[in-house]
């Protein structure tokens, strides 16, 4: 097939999988194990992670999620040392996915959720591995370096769940539809990162006549969304009565969209969703001028990485959804040592903020999704079709 990546393919045999499979676990429980003998309460109540472990414990009693006293109590007694509590601003739509942390300590959850998270950073890798066709290559494993990605595993956030969502989908939407739409699930946490994919995944199926993968978002989503009411019958209410009472869109956040408004009127909130129409419209144009070659693992990349830039709340460690298309322009880009050096001065700057553990709120960030577009038009430049996904199908 013209266009496909070049690389060799290797003998995917169950002995090498095994292997593989197993240097994975031996490394994520070597990771838990240092965890496990240097962390306490209050270092869990340092990270990101405990506003969803203070929800959980809330939820598994019948009790609001979003109740910002009662959080601040439940991370308090557990050594929180802030002056504001920490709450998540998600919606009610997955909270049942992470339910087992109402029932543990704090530590044991961290402990737990890191596990989840490393868990499906690998997923994503293998599943990634796949989609580019299973090649002779180990650029998939940089995902474990990806600076978003390692950001991530130190708040605790959950951009790793957006990255297993969106990697599950672009492997099993021609194949299994109604899983890929299921497998999207954890976007619904922070749909406004999405809306140029979800404008362009509207006119794909009304155009294939084909709404398997909304069927399998949709009936996702119900059914989660059914199993938290079951637990907290108020939910919604109780969210959207936290949105008004906390003020969310007074912050600042480190986005394009947001740093416009604060430098045009702080008080007019309005002007941070203005770049998410323009967005959107060009979501759909492109997809209208690609017709019946559009590819979710090629132009659907691109639609990511405008959705990225142009949100109008996000942070450093939702980048890690981004990885995706940074493999596929690692590929793109081969042994183009002009491709790879802006590459390793874009991964340097952003190791600085994780490293130097510059908070996720700061300014600093805002440069980093526009850089990662950047990155990939310039690295496939003319060459879009050698990253046209060939993954084989599973024996």
């Amino acid at each position: 097939m013209a266009g496909e990546i070049k690389s060799a393919p290797v003998k995917d045999s169950p002995g090498r999988r095994l292997g593989a499979a197993a240097i994975i676990a031996l490394g994520a429980c070597f990771v838990l194990g240092i965890y496990a003998l240097t962390i306490d309460d209050k270092n869990a109540c340092g990270r990101d992670y405990i506003q969803y472990w203070a929800a959980e414990q809330q939820l598994a009693h019948h009790a609001d999620p979003y109740d910002i006293a009662a959080i601040y109590r439940l991370e308090k007694s557990r050594g929180l040392e802030e002056d504001s509590p920490k709450v998540t601003f998600s919606p009610p739509v997955a909270f049942e996915l992470a339910l087992l942390l109402g029932y543990m300590g704090a530590k044991a959850g961290l402990l737990l959720w890191l596990a989840m998270l490393l868990a499906c950073t690998g997923l994503a890798m293998w599943v990634l591995w796949i989609v580019h066709g299973r090649p002779d290559s180990r650029l998939h494993v940089f995902v474990f370096g990806f600076p978003p990605i390692l950001a991530c595993l130190m708040a605790g956030q959950l951009g790793i769940f957006f990255l297993l969502g969106v990697s599950l989908f672009l492997w099993l939407h021609k194949t299994r539809p109604w899983l890929a739409g299921a497998a999207l699930l954890g976007c619904a946490l922070k749909p406004h990162l999405f809306l140029p994919c979800v404008v362009v995944l509207v006119l794909w199926s009304v155009r294939r006549r084909s709404f398997a993968v909304i069927g399998g978002f949709v009936l996702a989503l119900v059914v989660s969304c059914g199993l938290t009411l079951g637990l907290d019958g108020q939910a919604w209410q109780q969210y959207f009565d936290m949105m008004r009472s906390t003020r969310v869109l007074d912050v600042f956040i480190p986005t394009l969209a947001v740093a416009m408004r604060f430098a045009i009127n702080p008080a007019a909130h309005w002007i941070e969703f203005v770049p998410e129409v323009p967005a959107c419209a060009w979501a759909a144009w492109y997809y209208a001028t690609r017709g019946e070659g559009w590819q979710w693992g090629r132009e659907g990349l691109l639609v990511l990485l405008v959705g990225a830039v142009c949100t109008p709340y996000s942070f450093f460690t939702d980048q890690a959804v981004l990885f995706p298309a940074i493999l596929a322009g690692m590929y793109a880009a081969g042994k183009d040592v002009r491709d790879w050096v802006p590459l390793g001065l874009i991964w340097a700057g952003c190791m600085v903020g994780v490293v130097a553990a510059i908070q996720l709120p700061s300014p600093f960030y805002l440069w980093t999704a526009p850089a990662w577009l950047a990155w990939y038009l310039y690295a496939t430049r003319g060459k879009m079709g050698a990253i046209t996904p060939v993954a084989r199908p599973s024996n």
